[in-house]
């Protein structure tokens, strides 16, 4: 059991979400979408917010800013999330447009605003589940394409539902984040995506 809670933690790696929520988006959406176009821009978000956010994390590490990947220390987290940010921001300026991509547009917008107040939480020494923020986002974003497409997608929902339990329990079993910051991880990642809702549903 240990094993398995530990194993949660690196399956749903913050890192990881928002290219499980593009890919998502491919598979619930019902508009035909070309799939060189579709290949194409899943390619551009694993390089940005995957591939460089991994060397920039053993880039930082190597100058000593920060010490390992699990970023325990709420200090180390100014750098990597500002850096986060960022790539985002590329992603909304470059990757998708709101008119022709609204859903994928303000998911990663919803993200962008997710790791601001994440940042700004830090910067009042306050440390927040990244890993339960990442989940919470996609399974709200779900929820909406669900609603948003009228397509039946309760399986999915369940499973992201389950992982929102498995994300917190490997992150109490680890002693990485007490209650409180799993609560704030959750509503941090959920709010902003619902938020936006009103601009795309």
């Amino acid at each position: 059991m240990s094993q398995f809670l530990r194993i949660g933690a690196y399956i749903l790696h913050p890192l990881l979400m928002p290219i499980i929520g593009t890919l998502l988006y491919y598979v619930v959406t019902p508009r035909f979408i070309e799939p060189e176009l579709e290949k194409s821009k899943v390619f551009v978000v694993v390089i940005l917010t995957l591939l460089i956010p991994l060397v920039l994390f053993f880039l930082l590490r190597n100058l000593r800013i920060i010490s390992s990947m699990h970023l325990e220390d709420v200090k180390e987290r100014r750098m990597p999330l500002l850096l986060q940010s960022i790539l985002i921001w590329v992603i909304l300026k470059t990757v998708f447009d709101p008119y022709d991509s609204p859903e994928l547009y303000y998911f990663f917008l919803g993200i962008l605003f997710s790791s601001l107040t994440a940042l700004l939480l830090v910067l009042f020494r306050v440390k927040v589940s990244l890993h339960q923020m990442g989940v919470a986002g996609v399974t709200m974003f779900l929820i909406v394409l669900s609603i948003h497409f009228k397509v039946n997608t309760l399986a999915w929902i369940s499973i992201f539902f389950f992982f929102n339990g498995w994300v917190a329990s490997s992150r109490l079993h680890t002693e990485s984040h007490s209650n409180i910051e799993l609560v704030l991880g959750f509503f941090i990642g959920l709010i902003p995506q619902l938020i936006l809702v009103n601009f795309w549903l």
